[in-house]
């Protein structure tokens, strides 16, 4: 969380896997060829002649190709996010989006895509006929990122510890437990994650769903990786991390406001 990922690493080993066009390891399934679109467009329907129409009964559309072309920029935008917070994607260097789709198994139309995507998000930016760089940050935006979330999560948080019921923060638990099996386990983009998903359940309790995904972007964004950060993750830091969840949690079931006040601005880094 606020120890950021300057301390990146290739968490998934040998760096982005090659997705094979039948579907590989992260499900993303062939794409459709334009030959694939004209025999979905000429087949015959099941039970009747091409064209022919029975009772005045509607033909079955055939799937659309934008749906699973839409399926695949997805899965590529969710391994190119984890691929920026394991540090695979290194801050300063140019990808192309050809190359990349090459080492995923896919075009450069979903991988252009999503890269477009990211490039909103400020992960990385476009190069002109070259590709997309991945946008190079220092320990001051990560700081600037800490008290941004800080200034919108800590006093909803304080808000929800005086009026949520306990047995709602109850149910958080499993989300608070694997935090800390993620980080005992060192690898950043699975604690990135559940880290993400236990920060998003305490908020949602708030209803306000434009709070949630505001907070949401900050948080991605305090995940990238610094530049000269370390290779491997420090494990220590994660659980640090990991134990300030488990006990705001268990703070907020006793009803604990003071020390949830002290957590919350310490898990922030808020001085005071």
């Amino acid at each position: 969380m606020k120890q950021g990922a300057q301390d990146s690493a290739a968490a998934t080993g040998g760096g982005i896997p090659r997705i094979p066009p039948g579907g590989g390891p992260t499900g993303v399934p062939r794409q459709p060829q334009a030959a694939d679109v004209r025999r979905e467009r000429d087949t015959p329907a099941a039970g009747g002649v091409r064209g022919e129409h029975t009772h005045g009964e509607r033909p079955v559309p055939s799937p659309r190709p934008v749906v699973q072309r839409a399926s695949v920029r997805g899965q590529i935008l969710d391994a190119l996010r984890t691929a920026l917070v394991t540090g695979e994607l290194r801050p300063g260097e140019v990808y192309s989006a050809p190359a990349l789709g090459e080492r995923f198994g896919v075009s450069a139309t979903p991988v252009r895509e999503a890269m477009q995507q990211l490039a909103l998000e400020g992960a990385v930016e476009v190069v002109p006929n070259r590709g997309f760089r991945v946008v190079e940050r220092g320990a001051r935006e990560l700081a600037e990122l800490a008290e941004v979330r800080a200034l919108i999560e800590v006093p909803v948080l304080l808000r929800l510890s005086r009026t949520v019921p306990v047995e709602r923060w109850a149910e958080l638990r499993p989300l608070a437990e694997a935090t800390v099996r993620a980080a005992s386990s060192g690898c950043r983009a699975t604690y990135a994650e559940t880290d993400r998903a236990f920060h998003r359940a305490m908020l949602s309790l708030a209803g306000n769903e434009q709070l949630v995904q505001i907070a949401e972007d900050l948080h991605r964004r305090a995940q990238w990786p610094l530049v000269g950060g370390s290779e491997r993750p420090a494990r220590a830091g994660l659980v640090a991390d990991a134990a300030q969840h488990t006990a705001l949690l268990d703070a907020l079931i006793a009803r604990e406001t003071d020390v949830v006040h002290l957590l919350v601005r310490e898990h922030f880094g808020v001085a005071g």
